[in-house]
């Protein structure tokens, strides 16, 4: 069972990003490794950002919101399904909380502000979510997006939405680790790494060794 707890500013990593930590987070399990899905546009650059984090161990792409029968990119594309692109995030608690992932889903990965909509790429596939697993999870992130509310860190009302995960849908296997096998594509090189770029020069202190 996942335990939501208030964070003495003590207990946090240090941190010059000038974004807000969590006031309330997970505190670690005895449970093993945690996920987290998320949606937040084109999972190709979500995928990038967060692979780069310490405590990650795999970060997968793929489909939540839907039914199995159109969970694949051709029909997820056309933005008529009830699918949004998402990653699952498989992460250890102990090295880097749930917490600290929703500040780097915030504060790097999208914009939390646009409506199904990221940049130019438009439609509900690409719609700003957080699929929770359990209470606690949507707890958290409920605090965290009144948090940044409270704070007007963003000049627009945070859009993002707060969904019960019913299934996780693997997509197809030429989409996982996108960006490390295709920095070289436009959409890659002008969108993910500018991205990966923020997070390794704000966040130093999430960021592998």
């Amino acid at each position: 069972m996942n335990i939501v707890c208030d964070l003495p500013a003590a207990a946090r990593r240090a941190d010059h990003s000038g974004f807000p930590d969590p006031a309330r987070d997970l505190g670690p399990t005895t449970d093993g490794a945690q996920e987290a899905v998320f949606a937040a546009g084109c999972f190709w650059c979500v995928e990038a950002v967060f692979e780069r984090l310490d405590g990650v161990s795999e970060v997968i792409s793929g489909y939540a919101g839907g039914n199995a029968d159109s969970a694949n990119y051709e029909a997820v594309c056309t933005g008529r399904t009830d699918h949004a692109e998402v990653v699952k995030i498989v992460y250890d608690p102990t090295v880097i909380s749930y917490g600290a992932l929703l500040k780097v889903l915030f504060a790097v990965a999208h914009d939390p502000t646009t409506l199904d909509r990221q940049g130019n790429d438009r439609g509900r596939q690409y719609r700003s979510a957080i699929f929770f697993h359990d209470e606690a999870e949507r707890d958290v992130a409920a605090a965290y997006i009144a948090q940044l509310e409270a704070a007007k860190v963003f000049r627009s009302p945070i859009v993002t939405a707060l969904v019960p995960l019913e299934k996780f849908f693997t997509a197809e296997v030429y989409h996982q680790d996108y960006a490390v096998r295709n920095p070289g594509q436009p959409y890659i090189a002008g969108v993910a790494l500018p991205k990966v770029d923020k997070l390794e020069h704000k966040f130093a202190d999430y960021v592998r060794k």
